[in-house]
């Protein structure tokens, strides 16, 4: 066993660090004082460094956790509470479990698209079989500023490209996602990536270290120069001198990430680990420091046993370096032969790189040097990481969006003007320019490749169970309302899930806003978080955990919208449940279920098509909507409709045609007197589900929705190819879905 100086040993030779090196590592004056408290001295460079990364916004959520402890995170199906591991846990029934989770990518992806969006998919893989589980559908939300100009479509090219080549060589199928495009991301993309994995409860792998004198192993990749101080970058604004930050930005490579999953689950199955972790933001130091203080111990490392693919790299690069396709294992003493033979055979490095101690303190050691010496649980978030109470204050621009007034807007006379114009818009026109790189069908479980779902469906292998998963957010919603706009993309998400069959279950998040030190920026940050509690109340899906994303933003543009976007996971207990977007037949009746509101607030109509941007979020009653999704799960339950929808961006208009779509068919309905003509069919108002009914299935669908307190109302009917409302044909769906399918193929090419 090694032994353990109680005193620390010569620290590296470099002199003690100065304010101004932890101002330029991004530290506060004040976090600096607080770090020579904790060591009892003043830091050297590459202790210095450690904490620079650990108390970044990125690794310590020190502006957000004090708003981020108040989600709702209790369940009847939690495995896991939100941080207590690497990802959510979600109890499926039968002894199967569920685990998954989404996380940011956006300063890597707006410096170097391809690789900057490629790890993400790889890191948040790696999330979930660090966990045991195996993955079986990734999904992804972007967002990106004016597709018109140059540098957005080299950014969204890069993306799609990065994300298709790693998922599709890692053969975890893309199985969903969402798109979106406003001038507000010009400077800064959003590229969330979210994946799920399957597990047998009480398999799982926990992300602690514990047992003195366990040795501590790195495998996988070696360790370059690739992503030093990534979680650091992650954690500013982007600016011109950005570009020199591309250090900052990792490598991937799926096919080592493809041998380190098979790997993972093997050597879980030996029952030889103690611990396991990714190695993700802030590469081993973040490793070794949650694994040490979740565990209560210690761990002393040697620095030079990393292995290495660059020469003469420094400490503090070994340590920080975010080099991919890595994890850390802790594993019980005298089983090492075992371990070793799992990753011989993957052809995988594997290397013991210190051992487990009793001191709770990190000892890292190049050359027999002692070069850094700090304590595990002063690193970490819920240990010894600061933690901010920032100021919020209201912009003005909010009560001037309250302001707004319908009447205000000329009602158009020409609706086919309209219609045309929103199918053609790239947030509302089909995104099969980026799904057609995806491969959707590689594990052959997706149930959803060929058919309209508002959610994504998966069938757990074995099983007659499946999991329906979805990604989304409204961030002009957001925007204009913080608190409604985030309740709303919890209940669009739980909508989505409902609509396929599913009953919502959990979410995960991120959240992607502009810089906290902005008070303006942080109330919109508080308000999302107020109604993402609401709203996971209501449908009783608690948060399992996420990723934070601040500093999106530039001094030229200002902040991104503030984007919440909420990924949810919902279970089909029985996959006969599952139900589709697309109307059956010709002749069958079309219902909308919930209630029509003249409004038009925030919707894409009102934005691009009138040119306004200054009105409040949409219509939205949580109570109308929870009751709305308990009456549709009864539709389905009872087979008493042959399809659902819901009604969002676009509005009902854009839900019509696309239900009318896929098989071709169109549709004959009649407006509500007493609502203008736009806010019926374009507005975005909330809680609204399009179904289509065999006609000899009225009596009962109207005879169970009566017994219901949400509103219904008959439309029409399904028909031949042409779409008409109140008699005046705005097109056929022939033409429409040419133009609905082929925007974003003519404006990037093919």
């Amino acid at each position: 066993m090694i032994k353990h100086s109680k005193i620390p040993q010569k620290l590296e030779t470099n002199q003690p660090a100065s304010l101004e090196t932890a101002k330029e590592l991004g530290l506060l004056p004040e976090e600096f004082d607080k770090i020579k408290e904790i060591l009892g001295r003043t830091p050297n460079f590459t202790e210095l460094s450690i904490f620079s990364v650990m108390w970044s916004e990125h690794c310590s959520y020190k502006n957000s956790i004090v708003w981020l402890k108040t989600l709702p995170k209790e369940g009847p199906r939690m495995l896991a509470k939100a941080g207590e591991e690497n990802a959510g846990l979600v109890d499926l029934g039968d002894g199967i479990a569920c685990c998954f989770k989404i996380e940011s990518h956006n300063h890597p992806s707006a410096l170097e698209p391809y690789q900057g969006a490629a790890t993400g998919v790889g890191g948040i893989n790696r999330d979930i079989f660090t966990m045991g589980a195996r993955p079986i559908a990734q999904l992804n939300s972007l967002r990106f500023g004016d597709i018109h100009q140059a540098r957005n479509q080299w950014l969204l090219k890069g993306v799609v490209k990065g994300i298709g080549d790693y998922g599709n060589a890692f053969g975890i199928p893309t199985v969903g996602g969402e798109l979106f495009f406003d001038e507000c991301y010009n400077v800064n993309p959003l590229v969330n990536a979210m994946s799920a994995g399957i597990v047998n409860v009480g398999e799982t792998v926990s992300a602690t270290s514990y047992g003195v004198g366990n040795p501590v192993y790195i495998v996988g990749s070696a360790t370059g120069k690739d992503g030093i101080h990534g979680a650091a970058f992650a954690s500013k604004d982007i600016t011109e001198d950005s570009v020199n930050d591309l250090p900052a930005v990792q490598v991937g490579d799926p096919f080592q990430e493809k041998l380190l999953l098979e790997a993972t689950l093997e050597v879980i199955k030996t029952g030889a680990v103690v611990g396991m972790q990714d190695m993700g933001a802030a590469g081993i130091i973040c490793s070794n420091s949650e694994m040490s203080a979740k565990g209560e111990h210690g761990m002393r490392i040697d620095l030079d046993k990393v292995p290495m693919r660059q020469e003469n790299m420094k400490p503090f690069e070994i340590l920080l370096s975010e080099s991919q396709e890595r994890m850390l294992i802790v594993v019980k003493k005298g089983r090492e032969k075992e371990v070793e033979a799992v990753f011989e055979k993957w052809d995988l490095n594997c290397a013991i790189i210190g051992e487990v101690t009793d001191t709770k303190r990190l000892e890292y050691y190049m050359n027999s040097q002692l070069v850094a010496d700090v304590p595990a649980e002063d690193l970490v978030l819920g240990g010894g990481a600061p933690v901010y109470h920032r100021e919020y204050r209201e912009p003005a621009y909010y009560k001037e969006n309250l302001k707004f007034n319908i009447d205000q807007v000329a009602e158009p006379k020409d609706l086919k003007s309209v219609a045309d114009h929103l199918i053609a818009h790239p947030n509302i026109a089909s995104k099969r320019w980026v799904t057609d790189q995806y491969d959707s069908t590689v594990g052959t479980a997706t149930m959803t490749t060929n058919r309209p779902c508002d959610a994504a469906v998966v069938s757990v292998k074995g099983t007659d169970k499946a999991i329906a998963l979805t990604v989304d957010c409204n961030s002009r919603y957001v925007y204009a309302d913080p608190q409604k706009g985030c309740a709303i993309a919890v209940a669009e998400a739980a909508r989505n899930i409902t609509c396929a069959g599913g009953e919502p279950v959990a979410i995960t998040n991120c959240l992607n806003f502009g810089n906290p030190y902005v008070p303006e920026v942080y109330w919109q940050f508080v308000g999302a978080i107020k109604g993402m509690s609401e709203a996971c109340t209501k449908f009783q899906t608690p948060v399992t955990g996420g990723n934070v994303s601040f500093y999106n933003q530039s001094s030229d543009e200002g902040p991104v919208f503030p984007t919440p976007t909420i990924g949810m996971l919902g279970v089909l207990d029985d996959t006969k449940t599952l139900m589709t977007a697309d109307f059956k037949a010709e002749g069958d009746l079309i219902y909308l279920i919930g209630e029509s509101v003249n409004d038009i607030a925030s919707s894409q109509y009102l934005a691009s098509y009138h040119n306004i941007s200054a009105s409040p979020a949409p219509h939205f009653d949580l109570d109308k909507e929870y009751a709305m999704h308990q009456v549709l799960k009864q539709l389905i339950r009872e087979q008493l409709i042959v399809s659902a929808h819901d009604v969002a961006d676009g509005g009902l208009y854009i839900a019509l045609l696309e239900s009318a779509m896929p098989n071709q068919l169109g549709f004959a309905i009649e407006s509500e007197e007493g609502i203008r003509k736009d806010a019926f069919l374009f507005g975005e108002a909330q809680g609204r589900v399009v179904v289509s009914v065999k006609p000899e299935q009225q009596e009962a669908f109207i005879e169970l929705m009566a017994t219901s307190e949400t509103e219904f109302s008959l439309l029409g009917t399904v028909t031949s190819g042409d779409l008409k409302v109140d008699e005046e044909h705005l097109g056929t769906v022939k033409a429409s879905k040419s133009v609905y399918q082929n925007v974003l193929h003519e404006i990037l090419g093919a």
